[in-house]
């Protein structure tokens, strides 16, 4: 995923979870959309260096997205709504290759009537379901998910163990978009209900996967596969 003329400044504050302003080079102050809903833990401090991106949009109140915040010397990209993207680009350019050679990628599955999970990948006749979730939290040298309590995630976690038995591939895959974390691991001490679930899941035949992104002004990739530690 390249990115051309990102908009760099200095964080102010988050607030209503969708805004932050930002301090740009010239002494203005601007207000961007936040799309993360998670409590980016550890990016938040006041000064951080940013970088937004521009939509020419008409129909946007807020034309400027959060796309990146740099943390300890490292650029975390914090736009969750790039995760997919960069997890369906890693899979057909053959970063990603833990599913095999994948013949088809259908996004946006409907699994029931409450769950929707991110990809359905085909190989010849099988059927592999996948969710995606962005990880910004490193904490020592691991990356974390979540960073918040997600009651969500925990339902996409059962609807892929709920697959499993059905005959049907079932994989979780966290996206890490930062280059600080040398393994992944739940952050049980944020949600252990999660954390739980997540272990469970795993052995009954969920495939957890972690990979690492390079992220900077100019390009986010996903690189290579983390250890995951339960």
């Amino acid at each position: 995923m390249k990115f051309k003329n990102l908009l760099p400044g200095r964080l102010k504050k988050r607030y209503k979870r969708f805004l932050v302003d930002v301090a740009l080079a010239d002494g203005s102050q601007v207000t961007a959309h936040c799309p993360n809903t998670g409590s980016m833990r550890g990016c938040l401090a006041e000064g951080n260096p940013v970088l937004l991106s521009r939509s020419d949009s008409s129909a946007r109140k807020y034309p400027l997205t959060l796309e990146m915040i740099q943390v300890n010397g490292f650029w975390v990209g914090v736009n969750t709504a790039r995760s997919n993207h960069l997890v369906r680009e890693a899979i057909d350019q053959g970063v990603v290759m833990d599913f095999g050679r994948v013949s088809g990628v259908q996004p946006e599955v409907r699994v029931s009537e409450k769950s929707r999970l991110d990809f359905l990948l085909h190989r010849g006749s099988e059927k592999i379901y996948l969710e995606v979730k962005n990880c910004t939290l490193v904490e020592g040298q691991t990356a974390m998910f979540p960073d918040a309590v997600t009651s969500r995630g925990t339902k996409h976690l059962l609807a892929l163990a709920e697959l499993a038995p059905q005959g049907h591939g079932a994989a979780i895959l966290f996206c890490v978009q930062r280059m600080d974390g040398e393994s992944f691991a739940p952050a049980v001490h944020i949600d252990p209900v999660y954390a739980r679930t997540l272990a469970t899941v795993a052995g009954q035949g969920v495939m957890v996967l972690a990979y690492q992104a390079l992220v900077g002004p100019r390009e986010i990739r996903l690189t290579h596969a983390l250890p995951v530690r339960m």
